[in-house]
């Protein structure tokens, strides 16, 4: 199956769109208590949470393929 990366990009855009809104629309107060306390954190922990966001991302990327 020859699939073009647009072929891909899109459809993962659009659920990742679905993802990061399901929190606000579902519990706003929630998300919004959330979004405070990240405040909170230093520049080293958002760094690793990107860090871990990026290698789980990779690799579920490579399980898939």
């Amino acid at each position: 199956m020859d699939t073009s990366l647009a072929d891909v990009f899109w459809p993962a855009l659009a659920l990742v769109l679905v993802f990061e809104g399901l929190m606000p629309f579902v519990a706003p107060g929630a998300w919004r208590r959330m979004f405070s306390e990240m405040l909170k954190l230093n520049d080293g922990q958002v760094r690793f949470f990107g860090l871990i966001c990026l290698i789980a991302g990779a690799l579920l990327w490579w399980w898939m393929a």
